[in-house]
């Protein structure tokens, strides 16, 4: 390529869930740090708030539900491998839809390691040398695995979200009413899969806890029941995607459950505490913040399945005997320890709010 030749941006392909879209924006950071390079980021419509602001990000193309579907892929697929004949594609999904894009593709096609057999191997034999292995390397390291060599660190990859200083306000604004003196905790107490869900009677019992010990709360998420409807702390169903980032930078720990959201929190910077049930570390579904920290229990039958979806004869002891006061302990010593980030000194949150 001479001087004067402008090299193509790559185009990445990740549909999926809010969380597997955030899990990619740190690797598309860390990649344009390295280089340089720039992404035409192809995925859901409902996900293009994330990438607002990325500056490795020069397009984002969203995908309407129709779109996606059968003979609705059909065409689209072929559009995007003809607008962008010579790009090389970064398959980050790596699904029949995926393949069917890539076979369409009229350039170089890239793709990451999904670990696909060792993932089902364990979760059949839960063998520990593949536990050892698959948790060796999160899915934002794997991710990066598409173009580099070797995984970067963990911290190196945590989700970016690129907030506004407008975006900041607005938030600050929604939490003056219910915001007193720091620390502020942040709830998400919801879950697309109820199994992974931990039981509302222990969020409401960590939030008695929490005015004990003269914490500051509030509730975030969408759900059909908020846990505290009518409180005024309980902001369930009232912020658009990019307002609860940024509420979530306002936060000094997220307390959640394997959720988006927990990636949402590390993208800007906020401590998570997430607690896992039937699902686990080893899907590379984890925050990874340096921080951060995992309650989980060590039972035989962990884990069930990739997702949570499955019905549990246990009643799903692996979520309900983390008990509350467990939580709170872990919260104290998040907030004790000194201030570490995975961002430049000029971003990084480096007090409370």
């Amino acid at each position: 390529m001479n001087a004067t030749e402008k090299k193509h941006p790559s185009v990445v392909f990740r549909l999926g869930h809010m969380g597997d879209v955030a899990l990619t924006t740190g690797v598309l950071k860390h990649w344009h740090d390295l280089s340089g390079d720039t992404f035409v980021f192809v995925t859901r419509d409902n996900n293009l708030p994330l990438l607002e602001n990325h500056p490795a990000v020069t397009q984002a193309i969203g995908l309407s539900d129709a779109d996606i579907r059968d003979g609705g892929w059909v065409r689209k697929s072929g559009e995007l491998a003809r607008l962008f004949s010579g790009h090389t594609l970064l398959d980050l999904h790596g699904t029949l839809r995926s393949r069917l894009l890539s076979l369409r593709w009229k350039g170089p096609v890239r793709r990451y390691p999904k670990y696909s057999l060792a993932r089902r191997l364990f979760e059949r034999s839960h063998n520990k040398f593949l536990q050892t292995k698959l948790e060796a390397v999160n899915v934002p390291q794997r991710y990066a695995l598409t173009l580099d060599q070797t995984p970067p660190p963990p911290t190196s990859v945590v989700p970016r979200i690129f907030l506004t200083d407008r975006e900041r306000a607005a938030a600050a604004a929604l939490l003056a009413p219910i915001k007193g003196a720091p620390p502020l905790v942040g709830l998400h107490p919801y879950a697309t899969n109820p199994a992974k869900q931990w039981p509302s009677t222990h969020w409401l019992a960590l939030i008695d806890l929490l005015e004990s010990a003269g914490y500051n709360w509030f509730v975030m998420g969408m759900n059909d029941a908020p846990l505290k409807d009518g409180d005024k702390r309980d902001l369930t169903n009232g912020t658009d995607l990019r307002t609860t980032c940024a509420l979530l930078d306002r936060a000094d720990v997220l307390v959640t459950g394997d959720s988006g959201p927990m990636h949402l929190a590390g993208g800007v910077d906020t401590t998570v505490i997430a607690i896992f049930g039937p699902t686990a570390k080893a899907w590379g579904f984890y925050p990874a913040g340096p921080q951060d920290v995992v309650l989980e229990k060590n039972l035989k039958c962990r884990p069930c399945s990739l997702h949570g979806a499955r019905s549990c004869a246990r009643g799903f002891e692996c979520m309900v005997d983390t008990e509350p006061s467990t939580v709170l302990e872990t919260i104290r010593s998040v907030l004790e320890l000194p201030r570490q980030s995975t961002r430049p000194p000029d971003n990084a949150k480096t007090a409370a709010h």
